[in-house]
């Protein structure tokens, strides 16, 4: 099997497994919200993240609204997310590029996402898939290591910008989005992180990693 069959099959038993590919993070379809959720998300929970943006979009319903804040609010309000200061202040200030250059709406090309504060590809990738279908390997923790495990690359490897390189050429671009929606609710359930579920893997048949555990026991 090669690289591109493992991936189709991978895909395909993920979407059997979780037929809605459903993000993690509750934005309710505005752009401006999952921006700063995926900036929140950084070293948190995406269900602590979901949480403390209750309050916040609560407080200040729109982008203009947290453009003009009090970054000491913001502050308070996402502190429970750790690293509260940078990220106050980076969706303060991507809030106003929003407002000033583009009319509150998330622009749809990588180079402007980048340019906004705290936005690396990873969100990057996550803005375009989701907001407007254009495809991105969302290389999160999830993904990194769940590819790494199926053997697409070597088990253990966290580097972001690898993973997203690797896997992007083979997913096909319609189908990046689900991939990585799917990969985090199958980390979660099956693939964790520690104590994998490997003899309940529904990708068992396809993964690297279950293999070689089967040969270790075999010796």
């Amino acid at each position: 099997m090669t690289a591109k069959q493992r991936a189709a099959a991978a895909c395909d038993a993920l979407e059997e497994i979780y037929p809605e590919a459903v993000c993690s993070l509750e934005y309710g379809g505005e752009g401006w919200k999952l921006l700063i959720m995926g900036r929140l998300s950084a070293q948190c929970t995406d269900e602590r993240v979901n949480i403390v943006c209750r309050d916040l979009f609560e407080r200040y319903p729109t982008a203009e609204s947290i453009a003009n804040a009090d970054v000491s609010d913001i502050m308070e309000i996402v502190r429970p997310c750790g690293l509260y200061k940078t990220k106050a202040q980076n969706i303060v200030d991507s809030m106003r590029i929003l407002c000033e250059q583009y009319a509150g709406e998330v622009p749809n090309d990588m180079e402007d996402l980048l340019m906004l504060p705290g936005v690396g590809r990873k969100i990057a990738n996550l803005l375009l898939g989701d907001l407007y279908k254009m495809g991105g390997i969302v290389a999160d923790t999830h993904c990194m290591r769940i590819c790494g495990r199926l053997g697409f690359y070597e088990e253990g490897k966290k580097d972001p910008l690898f993973t997203e390189r690797t896997m992007e050429k083979l997913v096909p671009t319609e189908r990046q989005s689900d991939f990585c929606h799917r990969l985090v609710l199958f980390g979660r359930e099956y693939c964790t992180a520690s104590s994998p579920r490997c003899a309940e893997c529904p990708l068992s048949e396809i993964c690297k990693h279950n293999s070689t555990e089967k040969r270790r026991e075999k010796k």
